[in-house]
């Protein structure tokens, strides 16, 4: 028999799909919110995987990637413990923000201190309770306001275990990608827990495709720790995925109004035209030139640019950057055409 699972005080025995609300500190109002938890504390012992979302406020993909896990067929036949949290950021995402109340990114907090601002005592309170109970983990993000990503996952790749789920997770383009200073990754390595960061779409907004590959990834996660059945419908990558060994933005060279004439996903070479920055009061535009051959993994949505911007995010491959490129387009095809589906109805 196993023992039972325990967050805040609170015993979820075996067999049992419980909803812990964790208290957060209270706001200036003297109004209680609380951070929701979910537990699938499986009858079979497995690994303990935490995923979690919008840690910024603003990056509402992963909560509804959460929510089509949660609902998925397959999580009834769970060995292990899921532990699900759709929103981390319970402040940032009443007010569509990346930060919190004190202006902090909670991705730079952790570890936290239960002694130190609201963020850090935040940070702290998740830390404890949620990612060192767990095994391994998977953070779901978003590009930034005004910007969009193409699903890509970000891991220490120099860390096999890590790199092992990378691959399976199923997306066409993976960051080796170093840790930052108080981010939730670092923390999690450091304390000896593999975890990936899934990053695709748009702040903001809700998109489909990202969503449907997030909710697909973690399920492939799960089915290569042995929390779920493989099936016989599961279906096998048709390629592995490519990993990129740099990624660069390139920025606006003036102000005014962006036009852009290069999708997600495409392969580009040194010195091609990406798109143009017009100024409607000269009448002039300026090329955006690409600066070394690579493929865009990430774009800026926003019309309205000011000198210095980011707007197209390039990753460099050691592979043939024109297979990347058809690997790319494949990916997109395959999940336009319905390849990778679950039971939820498209979001339109």
């Amino acid at each position: 028999m196993r023992a039972d699972f325990e967050i805040n005080g609170e015993h979820i025995r075996p067999g049992e799909h419980k909803l812990i609300a964790l208290p957060v500190p209270r706001l200036n109002s003297s109004e209680q919110s609380t951070m929701p938890v979910h537990v699938i504390h499986a009858h079979k012992n497995g690994p303990r995987l935490f995923i979690s979302a919008a840690v910024h406020g603003d990056e509402l993909n992963g909560v509804e990637i959460i929510r089509r896990v949660l609902a998925h067929k397959a999580i009834k036949q769970l060995r292990g413990t899921l532990v699900a949290v759709p929103v981390v950021n319970v402040y940032g995402i009443v007010h569509a923000s990346r930060y919190l109340p004190d202006r902090r990114d909670l991705n730079r907090s952790f570890p936290g201190s239960d002694k130190g601002s609201l963020t850090a005592r935040v940070a702290n309170l998740f830390m404890k309770e949620v990612v060192e109970r767990c095994t391994h983990g998977i953070d779901l993000h978003t590009g930034a306001i005004h910007r969009t990503n193409l699903p890509q996952i970000r891991a220490n790749l120099d860390d096999p275990e890590t790199e092992k789920l990378a691959r399976v997770f199923g997306v066409p383009v993976m960051l080796n990608s170093a840790f930052r200073d108080g981010s939730l990754r670092e923390c999690a390595a450091g304390q000896g827990i593999p975890m990936l960061l899934y990053e695709a779409g748009e702040a903001l907004r809700y998109d489909e495709l990202s969503i449907r590959v997030g909710v697909q990834g973690i399920i492939n996660v799960m089915r290569e720790l042995g929390m779920l059945r493989t099936t016989s419908l599961k279906r096998k990558q048709k390629t592995e995925p490519f990993v990129a060994y740099n990624s660069q933005w390139v920025r606006a060279p003036e102000t005014g109004m962006l036009r852009t004439i290069t999708p997600l996903g495409a392969s580009v070479t040194k010195g091609e035209i990406l798109g143009h920055v017009d100024d409607p009061y000269s009448n002039t535009q300026h090329p955006i030139e690409a600066r070394f051959r690579g493929v865009v993994i990430g774009r800026a949505q926003s019309p309205l640019v000011h000198e210095g911007d980011a707007v197209f995010h390039i990753a460099r491959f050691r592979d043939d950057f024109d297979e990347v490129g058809e690997h790319v387009a494949t990916f997109h095809e395959d999940q336009a055409a319905g390849i990778v589906r679950d039971f939820e109805p498209a979001i339109i």
